[in-house]
């Protein structure tokens, strides 16, 4: 990376905070601002610099935020609009920057401005949402289903229309075709940057635009094998060419880029596309996003090959571009899907080292598997209404365990938002912090190395070939990151090493001019002029 493309992004790391699960600062049982705020000094000493905050705009919280009642302050359940700026205040003098998270494909249906579109056919708003006649036999206007399952249409008995939605009948997917929607868009993120937030992750990024005629979509070419009753299934037997992708979305960031770019603000895309061709134009010529999530390691198998293939495919979008995940608060965490905590680590390990910047989720760093919530006690709407308790997102959402004793230091509640499930001491910040040899400190680890190594951000990534089966090794300069996962151990020749930077295992030595790794394992290794 030249010095004229280095932003002040580049070479951060990044971390999630799940807002209703960090920390819960007033004793309602649900993480908030203040929580937070009394937080930042656990992230500043893990080291992370860049944080994205899940929704903190008021929410009817239908989807836990992601439905939108008012773009324009801070919920007062999360502390208020004075929360955020002691939160943006304290992690500044930290050197931290600050991520919103912002909804613009659809509103909460409690949102002032669906109010007055649902209220009548001739409301100046009815347009900036998407309402449609009933098909000729009276059904919804075309076959597009929601995400969380079911027909992407609900009638409305007061003005003989249906709203279109992609997700809950209660977020209404905004008409991006009215220059209106785009112009109060710009204007609230001009507000928020000028308020001190220094950039947006921005949700759903590639599906707010739509084919103006809302065709029916054909159907997969390779559908999924659905589970009997399994709702959700129905969205992934459909190419999705006519409701998300669409030309035109791009213009969107266009115009965003041209807001945020006086004010030095970020713009992170959710962009769940996993095929590179597809993903690229969103960050390729740097006239859109400045950044979008790379998802494809979501998916990946337990496999050298594969996780290389997704790796260099990543890396190879656009020059720090990509934003590198192995968890989110969307899917299994790293150490349940993967097959164990060694295994998430050696997966960061390798995404610390490539350009771009990587993301953790809160609690990755402590090692921390799912939470099985018990139906009774659910809150995804994936599992209460779809009835999908096996895709429920409650396994990963669970309060993040902070000190021995009652609530595990989350809140002092009697009961948090979503049961803390069988954590430990073990489990805690407060005690990992204490170990040398604890996930945390690994984690820890492997931050700090990534921010005092300009080569892991401006060095050529040189892939390397010549490896024993189940290695996946590349250079960075004067650094090699290489990680075995294969079944047994492996050797990596490394002509000119002085040391190991880092080991996920805590003990990998070099063997003269061999790097020794044991099965799920990775090191960084420094080389010699």
């Amino acid at each position: 990376m030249s010095e004229a493309t280095r932003r002040w992004w580049s070479g951060r790391v990044g971390y999630e905070v799940y807002l209703r699960s960090f920390a819960d600062g007033n004793g309602d049982g649900v993480g908030d601002l203040l929580g937070l705020a009394e937080r930042l000094e656990y992230l500043a000493w893990l080291g992370v610099d860049l944080l994205w905050i899940t929704p903190c705009f008021p929410s009817p919280l239908a989807d836990h935020g992601y439905d939108v009642a008012d773009y324009r302050r801070v919920a007062e359940e999360y502390g208020g609009d004075a929360a955020l700026a002691r939160v943006l205040d304290e992690a500044h003098a930290r050197d931290m920057r600050v991520l919103l998270d912002l909804v613009p494909n659809h509103t909460s249906s409690e949102h002032p401005w669906f109010r007055a579109s649902r209220s009548s056919r001739s409301d100046p708003k009815r347009d900036w949402y998407l309402w449609r006649d009933s098909a000729p036999d009276g059904g919804p206007p075309n076959n597009w289903v929601s995400h969380f399952g079911g027909p992407a249409w609900t009638y409305d008995e007061a003005t003989g229309q249906w709203w279109c939605h992609l997700f809950l009948p209660e977020q209404p997917d905004l008409n991006w075709a009215n220059p209106e929607v785009a112009e109060a868009f710009e204007g609230l993120i001009a507000d928020w940057l000028d308020r001190g937030v220094d950039g947006f992750r921005i949700d759903v990024a590639h599906a707010l635009v739509k084919h103006p005629d809302l065709p029916d979509l054909p159907p997969a070419a390779s559908p999924a094998e659905a589970a009997p009753g399994d709702l959700l299934s129905v969205f992934d037997r459909f190419e999705h060419v006519y409701d998300t992708n669409r030309p035109g979305v791009l213009e969107v960031y266009r115009r965003w880029r041209a807001v945020a770019e006086p004010r030095d603000g970020l713009l992170l895309g959710e962009v769940y596309l996993t095929d590179v061709a597809t993903l690229a134009p969103y960050v390729v010529d740097q006239d859109g996003l400045h950044l979008a999530f790379w998802f494809a390691p979501l998916d990946v198998a337990w496999e050298a090959s594969a996780v290389r293939e997704v790796l260099a495919a990543g890396a190879g979008i656009a020059e720090g571009a990509v934003a590198w995940i192995t968890s989110s608060h969307d899917v299994s965490r790293a150490a349940t899907r993967l097959g164990g905590p060694h295994r998430a680590l050696v997966l960061a390990t390798l995404q610390h080292g490539l350009p771009g910047v990587p993301f953790l989720y809160q609690g990755e760093e402590l090692g921390l598997a799912d939470v099985v919530v018990d139906p009774s006690q659910a809150e995804d709407p994936i599992a209460v209404r779809a009835g999908a308790y096996h895709r429920s997102r409650d396994v990963c959402r669970t309060p993040l365990p902070w000190e021995p004793g009652p609530g595990l230091g989350f809140t002092s509640a009697e009961r948090p938002w979503l049961p803390m499930g069988p954590r430990g001491e073990a489990d805690t910040v407060a005690v990992q912090r204490d170990d040398p040899g604890s996930w945390l400190q690994r984690y820890r680890a492997l931050v700090a190395l990534r921010k005092a190594e300009p080569d892991l951000v401006d060095a050529p990534l040189a892939w390397i070939d010549d490896v024993a089966d189940g290695v996946v090794a590349y250079r960075r300069g004067t650094l090699l990151v290489a990680a075995n996962l294969g079944a047994s151990g492996a050797t990596v020749d490394v002509p000119g090493a002085v040391e190991v930077a880092f080991a996920s295992d805590g003990g990998t030595v070099l063997e003269g001019r061999a790097l020794a790794l044991p099965s799920d394992a990775a090191a960084v290794v420094r080389l010699g002029p």
